[in-house]
């Protein structure tokens, strides 16, 4: 078996955890930040509150995003509904909460934005967050909407959501490419590979296209780095900065074309 198992349609710029550089992450202000910067899609987390409502958290723990402390797995959707998850980036995100997985997708299809949704579990909770993601997009993810992509570091996670929705497209989430990284995709029907753009090179991403995966890069925040990524043919990079990245890519097209223009004179 060569390439994806499941395709999609993938834009080259993904706000990363909403637009992370231009508002609190996982967070509905993240997504309208995004959307106003021009993205087609966004990526952020979900994980399981204690009373097993889908939330939008990266950390096991609450601390370093919100002003409460403590782990997120231990304490109730209520009660997590109490924190801001907004001052801590900045004064104007003040009174911002942590949403919950069927807000978040209320508010994607109000803006039309698809979504990289990526599966945290806390330890031992792999293929519960999996299974209870997957109840909720099933339930709730808009038609018109491009399905969404399904990512996780775990692949029992993956495999749960696979069993669960074998028709949403799934993606193999790694730091750097392992050895075994085309068994691991086969094993789990991978659409994607989605893997840390520092450990990539030229050589490894050719690896991944030329055997068929659509390859994403995470996270890209210098226009440079972007455009070289893609033209190795990477389909998509995630970035906190998704309006410098676009612009850069514009610029970057200009440019071409004008040095294009050029070569023909003459």
């Amino acid at each position: 078996m060569t390439g994806g198992s499941l395709s999609l349609a993938l834009p080259p710029v993904i706000g990363h955890r909403g637009a992370a550089a231009a508002a609190p992450e996982n967070t509905l202000a993240g997504f309208r930040a995004a959307g106003g910067l021009g993205v087609a899609w966004v990526e952020f987390d979900v994980r399981l509150a204690a009373d097993g409502t889908c939330i939008l958290l990266h950390d096991d723990r609450v601390d370093r995003t919100t002003d409460g402390t403590g782990e997120a797995a231990q304490l109730t959707f209520a009660a997590l509904r109490r924190l801001d998850a907004g001052a801590w980036f900045g004064a104007a995100f003040a009174g911002e909460r942590i949403p919950s997985l069927s807000e978040a997708i209320a508010l994607l299809a109000m803006l039309g934005l698809g979504a990289n949704i990526e599966i945290k579990p806390a330890p031992g909770a792999a293929a519960a967050t999996a299974r209870a993601a997957v109840e909720v997009v099933r339930r709730e993810w808009p038609a018109r909407l491009p399905p969404p992509l399904l990512s996780s570091f775990e692949r029992e996670a993956l495999a749960a959501a696979r069993a669960a929705a074998p028709d949403l497209p799934r993606g193999l989430l790694v730091g750097d490419l392992p050895a075994d990284w085309q068994a691991q995709a086969e094993s789990i029907g991978a659409a994607t590979v989605n893997c840390d753009q520092r450990r990539l090179d030229h050589a490894r991403a050719r690896r991944v296209i030329d055997a068929g995966y659509p390859l994403l890069a995470y996270t890209v925040n210098q226009p440079e780095r972007a455009r070289e990524l893609l033209a190795w043919g990477v389909s998509g990079v995630f970035t906190d900065r998704p309006d410098a990245i676009l612009q850069g890519l514009a610029d970057g097209g200009s440019r071409q074309t004008a040095d294009a223009t050029t070569d023909n004179i003459g």
